[in-house]
């Protein structure tokens, strides 16, 4: 699954699956938790199943994970390998490519084209059964090197301790409360291999959250994402804009965590 936002939406108009007319809805993160969960877990069950029951219906394509956006998909994959492999390599503080984790990983776009040309094997988690059945074909030949394709979502998916050099977290962090993303991203920290790095590519707010009451999900803005990385007990070691997006969509940047 992916995420892509437009602040320019008016609302009838929704191309894709990633367009919304919203609004801002405060300026500090306990908003968010407050404004779209409560504090009950009723309303945080139905901000899940929301979103499960919104991608039970997008059709399992390049396209369909991309909002109709599939025309950005280049742009996409080659400005994250440009940010990845300053990454790779060998000697201090570099980190490997035996195992990468692809994260809201649809039908394995970024995993055929990103973490497959750079790593050994691939584990896919997703939420969509359908989409995960269709990334085995998707892949090809190539799906010998998928160890694992994880049906879950994140808020409940435990990385394996110690596996991964690369955890890759693409246009899904919008669909977990503040408290899920902090949990998530502290094990995401358990499942890295010695020098091993999340990444975290994703839609920017202009200032606050903007709810998107279509998929159920979130954007927020750089500040908040980056307290909740901090709160996660990480650091921010690299941070880069993606550039060469389409002007009507949000910026989207791509953070480095260790």
């Amino acid at each position: 699954m992916n995420n892509i936002k437009s602040p320019s939406h008016g609302g009838s108009k929704k191309p894709g699956r990633r367009f919304f007319g919203g609004r801002e809805v405060g300026s500090a993160s306990n908003n968010m938790t407050q404004d779209r969960m409560g504090d009950g877990a009723p309303n945080e069950e139905v901000f899940y199943s929301k979103a499960e029951n919104y991608w039970r219906e997008v059709a399992p394509t390049v396209d369909g994970m991309l909002g109709g956006y599939g025309k950005i998909s280049n742009v996409d994959i080659d400005g994250s390998k440009k940010f990845l492999k300053k990454f790779l390599g060998e000697g201090q503080g570099k980190t490997g490519n035996c195992c990468a984790l692809d994260c809201g990983a649809g039908i394995g776009r970024i995993t055929k084209r990103l973490l497959l040309p750079l790593f050994n094997t691939v584990d896919l988690v997703d939420v969509t059964q359908e989409f995960l059945d269709q990334a085995k074909v998707y892949l090809g030949e190539e799906s010998k090197r998928v160890d694992n394709y994880f049906c879950c979502g994140l808020q409940d998916f435990i990385p394996q301790d110690g596996r991964y050099d690369v955890i890759w977290i693409q246009w899904v962090i919008g669909h977990l409360t503040d408290e899920h993303l902090v949990e998530f991203l502290r094990r995401c920290r358990g499942g890295l291999r010695p020098q091993g790095l999340i990444v975290i590519k994703d839609n920017v707010a202009y200032e606050g959250v903007i709810p998107d009451e279509v998929d159920s999900s979130v954007c927020r803005d750089l500040s908040l994402v980056k307290n909740l990385v901090a709160r996660a007990g990480l650091t921010v070691v690299c941070e880069e804009q993606q550039l060469n997006f389409p002007d009507e969509i949000y910026q989207v940047h791509q953070l480095a965590l260790r």
